[in-house]
């Protein structure tokens, strides 16, 4: 076969392992979003069919009736592929950078049928059979490729399935007229449990949403989607605001320019919620915004961190969460109780830390990082909902808050509870050295850690379903049915 041939074909494939993993796991988190079932399925076919192709040309020459195989396998992925585009169109807003690679991958797919046309002219004309042809290192390479999309084929076959088994979005019917709750970041992690929890105690939910077709999937419709706050009319009767959103902090390099969009995605969103708040003819009662223990930069492993201990300066991690809850404070001067929540580690099945961890703890790869004495707070997604909840209803509630769970852990302790709790044992090591050099001074969020307790939460009555880290583990490997929070009293309701 042709060098240009091989060529185009393994320029497709790497083009769409980049397309699946920067947009599809790290942009849109289509495994986790329950509208995207249909579509993770129209991946997963089109991944086993690209194995099958990788696979089956890299070893033989399909001759006779065997091209016709190859030909048929050729045109379902056009079939599929422009299924998963219109699918793309009705269910998610596609960023222009995702569009643009779709329309390079459909032109390099183009220029590949075209240039295995004559080849498989060729093939047809000969006696059917499979004839040997591998090509050494390219036909290798080809392999490796077929291995990983089958591995990514089933792992969208699992999507599905999960996703299938969840409960469909439902809530008890809004009252008419009743108080909303805003809630901005309402499709991650946290605040989709949020909204869930919300609407099963009958309240009326409006969404601030980037992508309000994705979302719609989601949420019953009890839920209100707005994809800008100016689209909230003045009459809007909103109780309260919940304010979730901002840009990942773990992920890409902490560049200048990363850590301005960082500190922009929490603190103008604010700014946004401030002036909408002055605006509403009758303003909400309460703010709860999302900040992190990061609040408390790189401390003493030694030293115990209360809501009354001070950022760190010159930490970025510190930086960021004081700039954040210094953006959610400024509505306390338009007549809102503010509650600023200082979130550990979260831990929930669908999404966070937990299901990359636990995958690998499951195949005995869990690892400890460094000396693995860096403490970890966490705290499990049930109490950072109920936390969130309790925060709303209770009047008395303001201020800092640490959302973190009373157990104290360290880091090799959390790797070695969470291999018990699939039978394993944590035996490997990261040196902290390497993680240092690749990732600067974001490889504080793995190697340093704060002793945080949640002392304002214990004294206000909160109640926290999960207090103990190997009984938080284990309902996360076998969760039971979504219960609705209560609190101290006995109170679901805001």
């Amino acid at each position: 076969m042709p060098l240009i041939i091989d060529a185009v074909l393994i320029l497709q494939a790497l083009l769409g392992a980049f397309d699946n993993l920067w947009h599809h796991e790290w942009q849109a988190r289509l495994p986790q979003q329950r509208g995207a079932r249909k579509e993770l399925a129209l991946h997963a076919a089109r991944e086993a069919l690209y194995g099958a192709l990788f696979f089956g040309l890299a070893w033989w020459a399909w001759h006779g009736w065997f091209a016709v195989v190859v030909m048929a396998v050729l045109a379902a992925e056009i079939v599929i592929t422009l299924a998963d585009f219109l699918e793309e169109d009705r269910t998610r807003k596609l960023p222009p950078f995702e569009r643009w690679l779709h329309a390079v991958l459909t032109a390099s797919y183009g220029l590949y049928v075209g240039l295995m046309a004559p080849v498989l002219l060729r093939w047809v004309a000969e006696p059917s059979a499979l004839v040997t042809a591998g090509r050494g290192t390219v036909s290798w390479l080809l392999t490796a490729f077929a291995v990983g999309v089958w591995a990514w084929s089933l792992r969208n076959v699992w999507a599905v399935r999960r996703l299938g088994r969840e409960a469909p979005p439902s809530g008890l019917p809004a009252p008419r007229g009743a108080d909303a709750v805003l809630v901005t970041g309402g499709t991650g992690f946290v605040g989709r449990a949020l909204v869930l929890h919300l609407r099963t105690q009958g309240r009326r939910v409006i969404v601030l949403t980037r992508d309000a077709r994705q979302a719609r999937l989601q949420f019953d419709a009890g839920v209100a989607l707005v994809e800008s706050l100016d689209d909230i009319a003045p009459d809007t009767r909103i109780a309260g605001i919940v304010h979730l959103a901002g840009a990942r902090v773990l992920g890409r390099p902490w560049t200048r320019a990363r850590r301005l969009q960082l500190i922009e995605s929490r603190t103008r969103l604010c700014e946004d919620l401030r002036r909408l708040a002055c605006r509403l003819e009758q303003r909400p009662q309460v703010l709860v915004a999302a900040s992190a223990v990061g609040y408390y930069g790189v401390p003493d492993a030694q030293l115990e961190c209360d809501e009354q201990t001070p950022p760190m300066p010159e930490v970025f991690q510190s930086e960021l969460c004081a700039a954040a809850e210094q953006g959610a404070r400024r509505l306390q001067a338009v007549g809102l109780r503010v509650v600023r929540l200082r979130f550990g580690l979260v831990l929930g099945r669908e999404d966070g830390a937990y299901p990359m961890q636990a995958m690998a703890a499951r195949w005995g790869l869990g690892a400890r990082l460094g000396d693995g004495r860096q403490p970890m707070p966490w705290v499990h997604r049930d109490d950072a909902v109920g936390l969130i909840t309790w925060a709303l209803q209770h009047d008395d509630v303001r201020g800092a808050v640490n959302a973190v769970a009373p157990d104290r852990c360290d880091q090799t302790r959390f790797t070695q509870a969470l291999a018990g709790s699939f039978g394993r044992r944590a035996w490997l090591r990261v040196p902290a050295w390497p993680l240092r050099l690749l990732a600067g001074e974001m490889s504080t969020l793995l190697l340093d850690g704060q002793v945080v307790l949640p002392r304002r939460a214990l004294e206000g009555g909160y109640r926290f379903r999960h207090v103990g880290l190997e009984d938080a583990l284990r309902a996360l490997r076998s969760p039971a049915a979504c219960r609705p929070w209560k609190d101290a009293k006995g109170e679901t309701t805001f």
